[in-house]
């Protein structure tokens, strides 16, 4: 039962942080369950019907909320009036930051992507930073100033992350190291409209896995591990409503699980790394020192029955699945989810996936891991990104 907090200006910082965790728990309760009157909410959160109308009250001046129209039943007497999220008055952004381009997105507090633009990046952070400064006020520039107002903006990158700090370790991918990419792309967004606006920067498996959970209707699996298969290979892993980071943001990095001894150079500096086996340039059978195909030959080379091609992907494939036995192993998660360009080669690359993860299952007399693709497909990484946002705007507090 949540502990209620006072309405008056006069409030201490203690009340007001109690009043803030209150109306958010009132938002994410909606969001999850939406539909409910006011009498609902006080008995789902444990709140007095006078607080949480007070409350309410706040949110739809504010643009959180909504009424509903209630439809005519023939009952006698007043109908409680459904409350939902507003999906058209607050929104956030998300970013993603790939090895080449940059892909932001708009959406609404329950995840619809509104709007969303594609861009190129240079080879160095400086100049990826200035990219993402114009992608995401190009984007903002697209939606009305009058109707919309960004409360948050997301970022999601391919490397070890302080998210406290918004600083990258290390992208192995783009050898970007020690950069501290909040600090310089909020420099950049100062003296645009999105000056201010909470920014927020995160791994970008872990910023997809926190889109799995806050833009799920339905209820999040627990344990909840999201696996991203692009150049490199990734994971982000949900415990308990909470994204588990390591002592120095690099847990998730599972694309560095060395699979194989002695197997090819990984862009880390090891040998026999799940990225090396699975990623890329792996499907690609590109040799070491050379440029991994494009998705779009890859897929080309296999629509035109290509057999050495159809042998790298499923051997990859493979591969993916020894990766989530391990994982599954290590973490007994309720669902892992697939995401990432490389899952759009479909049966060809996961069939020998599940296969081999089943196989592992049945050997142990074990229930296979359920394992189910990202129903956000290309836009799964710049949603999380907005899901990041929306985590944090609406858990007072997260990371304290």
């Amino acid at each position: 039962m949540l502990a209620e907090a006072p309405g008056s200006s006069s409030a201490t910082p203690n009340q007001q942080m109690l009043k803030d965790i209150n109306r958010m728990a009132l938002v994410r309760h909606l969001c999850a369950h939406p539909g409910l009157s006011r009498a609902d909410l006080a008995t789902a959160v444990g709140l007095t019907k006078s607080t949480v109308s007070m409350l309410v009250r706040e949110l739809l001046d504010e643009g959180w909320l909504v009424e509903r129209e209630v439809v005519a039943t023939g009952d006698l007497g007043r109908r409680p009036t459904p409350l939902f999220i507003d999906p058209s008055r607050l929104l956030l952004l998300g970013a993603e930051v790939g090895i080449e381009t940059i892909r932001v997105v708009a959406t609404s507090l329950t995840g619809e992507v509104l709007a969303r633009t594609v861009a190129n990046h240079g080879t160095t952070a400086k100049a990826c930073i200035s990219a993402l400064a114009t992608a995401l006020n190009k984007l903002r520039k697209q939606l009305d100033e009058s109707q919309h107002q960004i409360i948050g903006i997301g970022v999601g990158l391919p490397g070890g992350v302080d998210e406290a700090r918004g600083f990258l370790h290390f992208a192995p991918n783009l050898q970007w190291r020690d950069v501290p990419f909040g600090a310089q792309l909020t420099e950049k967004l100062a003296g645009t409209s999105l000056e201010g606006v909470p920014l927020f920067v995160q791994n970008e498996a872990d910023v997809a896995a926190i889109g799995e959970l806050e833009f799920n209707p339905a209820r999040a699996s627990n344990p909840l591990l999201y696996v991203s298969i692009n150049q490199g290979v990734g994971a982000g892993v949900i415990v308990g409503d909470r994204l588990l980071t390591g002592s120095r943001g690099f847990a998730g990095e599972v694309g560095h699980i060395v699979l194989q001894i002695n197997g090819p150079q990984c862009s880390c500096g090891r040998r026999g790394c799940a990225e090396a086996l699975i990623g890329l340039r792996a499907l690609s059978r590109s040799t070491e020192g050379e440029e991994a195909a494009p998705l779009a030959e890859l897929r080309q080379r296999l629509a035109d029955d290509d057999s050495e091609t159809a042998r790298a992907v499923k051997k990859a494939g493979s591969y993916l699945g020894v990766l989530l036995q391990n994982l599954s192993a290590a973490y007994d998660p309720a669902c892992i989810v697939l995401g990432g360009s490389v899952v759009e080669l479909g049966d060809v690359f996961l069939q020998p996936a599940l296969k081999t993860l089943n196989d592992y299952a049945a050997a142990a007399n074990l229930e296979p891991t359920s394992v189910q693709v990202s129903r956000f497909g290309a836009d799964a990484v710049a949603v999380g990104a907005a899901a990041l946002a929306r985590y944090h705007l609406t858990r007072p507090l997260a990371g304290h």
